[in-house]
């Protein structure tokens, strides 16, 4: 029988340039998606389609796993670094698109910052809105800022044509069947009243598409005026319309912790409320569920004679007979 080769000690042969690397590194998606294009989910994309390359070779696995430092990554033919992540709040003004690309050559947001064509709004708002709208190259952060599961607020102040009653208010917060789904406010609040108009505060999680003028035009109400003042715990503050200004360091740390906290509430819950609880418990009283259950048959008629020292005792219950066959007992 042929003896096996002796082991030769020492480290395994490094993988070839492009092959998955499990262990080490960091997730290809993830490098890309840092780099500027795209969400993960678009940065996957670009993978599975062959259009990137690791040290020359391509590479069409999601586990893949690139060393930013020591590899070299291409997306169609061009070589990608990482870019320094930068995040804007702007106050977008009214008639400027949220869209990087516009045939019609209208302003838009990403022409309010520098460096805007290497970056892209998260979320939008429509043309004839404003307010507070995040510009970044960071594709993690602002999928989940954007996507509806991770459930991120934003918070509008919309002025709407005429006075809205109470009832009005409560109809609102109950929600409205729109054409693709049944959509309802987080918090809807009156602000002021004015004269022929009404500033309510109203609060979303999702953000669909034209979301609050749909709402209120199901209830009859136009809105005049919709500006957005908060994208979870980023406020528009003072900015002027037009304006922009970098994040500190803590409020981009409060946004990745509001991802967190936000896509943990608005994940698959259990059902509440359908077991039924028990009543308080009154002082001094037993609680009904503790009490012995009786049969809900009649009541057998027991006979009762006096024994020794005038005590009562209770005889056998009719119809249960002792036998009188002898051997039995």
């Amino acid at each position: 029988m042929p003896k096996r080769a002796p082991r030769k000690k020492g480290k395994p042969p490094a993988p070839p340039a492009g092959q998955a690397k499990k262990t080490a590194g960091e997730r290809l998606q993830k490098f890309l998606a840092a780099a500027g294009l795209g969400s993960r989910r678009q940065c996957e994309e670009l993978i599975l389609a062959g259009r990137v390359e690791i040290d020359r070779q391509v590479v069409d696995e999601l586990g893949t796993r690139v060393d930013p430092v020591g590899q070299e990554v291409r997306v169609d033919g061009e070589v990608i670094e990482r870019r320094k992540r930068v995040y804007y709040a702007v106050h977008k003004p009214a008639n400027v698109v949220s869209t990087n690309r516009d045939p019609a050559g209208r302003m838009r947001v990403i022409d309010l910052v520098p460096e805007g064509e290497e970056l892209f709004t998260v979320g939008r708002l429509d043309k004839s809105s404003e307010g507070l709208i995040l510009v970044t190259n960071d594709g993690e952060l602002a999928n989940q800022l954007a996507h509806p599961r991770y459930g991120v607020t934003k918070t509008y102040e919309v002025e709407t044509a005429g006075r809205l009653e109470p009832e009005m208010i409560q109809s609102l917060r109950q929600g409205t069947r729109l054409a693709e789904a049944y959509v309802r406010p987080t918090a809807v609040r009156i602000k002021r009243r004015f004269k022929h108009s009404t500033l309510l505060e109203m609060v979303l999680r999702e953000g669909r598409n034209r979301e609050i003028r749909r709402l209120l035009a199901a209830n009859k109400h136009k809105v005049q005026r919709l500006r957005r003042i908060a994208l979870g715990p980023l406020k528009l503050g003072d900015l002027p319309a037009g304006a922009y200004r970098e994040l500190t360091s803590r409020e981009i740390a409060a946004l990745r912790s509001a991802t967190k906290t936000s896509g943990s509430e608005a994940g698959p819950k259990k059902a509440v409320g359908r077991r039924k609880t028990a009543a308080p418990k009154r002082p001094g009283k037993k609680s009904p569920a503790k009490r012995p259950t009786k049969s809900a048959g009649p009541k057998r008629p027991t006979s009762k004679k006096k024994g020794p020292a005038g005590k009562t005792q209770q005889t056998a219950r009719p119809g249960r007979k002792k036998s009188t066959k002898k051997g039995r007992r």
